[in-house]
């Protein structure tokens, strides 16, 4: 090769890997152009998650939902709304961020900040949350629902979904024990009580005592999509490891939750979080947080920074 043509290689790559690097998350991304967004962001929600605790289980579910599709999807709110709390809430941080730093904090950022402090607001772990990240400009229903792993998903079906977005076992136990907080619609279990196999059975791997409680005390038909129902009964609100002690007693109320003692790398896994420390647990469960943050995100020229989470520019 010329020295010529060496020297243009070189600063290609040189180009590449600023490039590269820019469109890299860190911590502070925002420190010179919004110095105050993550501290305006804890602030509401340390304002807020006391009157509504059940938030924390909203937004992890959300940002959930936003790292398995391809896309920031709050433009999908009137879908999800009925599903997932939290909608309103973005949009108010957001609202008061545009009017401190007009165009600057992207809405995928919030949800992932919001998140972290919503679940350290109510005694849970936190990790590190390095921002960036800009938002979509296209949401589609179909691919949210094919990408998502569903409550009803047996083991293969959940490893694959995490599989997918570079995520392991151990993570999907970790990001599992979200379910110690929140509550579900009975829609999304029932047929675990009513019609496990379509012919009005019940599913053999649930807890025939806790079944029996669900379907008349809570659950009273198969018809029922408006009830609630804790997934972590009694503890709905603490971030605490009794959700591994309730699938290890086959009382998690998902087949997602029971399909974990399907196998034998995440049922040795289960047992090491139910027998544990919280410590241990927190430390881990933050690792995959921040990990799963990172899937698929859009960051340098890619994408937009919206003006209103629920819609594109």
């Amino acid at each position: 090769m010329s020295r010529f043509g060496l020297v243009i290689v070189t600063i290609l790559v040189i180009l590449g890997s600023v490039s590269f690097s820019e469109a890299q998350l860190k911590l502070g991304f925002y420190d010179k152009t919004c110095p105050n967004a993550e501290k305006i962001i804890q602030a509401v929600v340390n304002q807020h998650i006391g009157n509504v605790p059940s938030l924390a289980a909203g937004l992890i579910r959300m940002h959930f939902h936003d790292c398995f599709v391809r896309v920031f999807f709050i433009s999908l709110s009137k879908f999800y709304k009925s599903h997932i709390r939290g909608f309103d809430f973005i949009d108010l941080v957001k609202s008061i961020l545009e009017k401190k730093c007009p165009g600057i904090v992207s809405c995928a950022d919030i949800i992932t900040l919001a998140t972290r402090d919503s679940v350290v607001a109510i005694g849970g772990p936190t990790w590190s949350v390095p921002t960036g990240r800009r938002d979509g400009r296209i949401s589609n229903a179909t691919e949210a629902l094919n990408n998502i792993p569903p409550p009803f998903g047996n083991f293969t079906t959940l490893i694959t979904l995490f599989g997918n977005q570079g995520l392991d076992v151990k993570d999907l136990v970790l990001l599992s024990g979200a379910h110690t907080i929140g509550v579900s619609h009975c829609s999304s279990f029932s047929n675990r009580l009513f019609n496990f196999t379509g012919v009005g059975d019940q599913d053999p791997s649930l807890d025939s005592e806790y079944a029996a409680n669900l379907k008349t005390r809570r659950c009273l038909s198969l018809a029922d999509n408006t009830t609630k129902v804790e997934m972590d009964p009694g503890s709905r609100n603490t971030f605490d490891l009794s959700y591994y002690r309730l699938v290890l007693k086959r009382r998690g109320l998902f087949e997602s939750d029971a399909a974990l003692t399907m196998d034998p790398t995440a049922l040795a896994q289960v047992r090491r979080f139910a027998g544990g420390s919280d410590q241990q647990f927190f430390d881990e469960f933050g690792t995959s947080m921040e990990k799963m943050g990172r899937i698929g995100v859009k960051t340098g020229s890619d994408g937009e920074i919206r003006r209103t989470c629920s819609v594109v520019n």
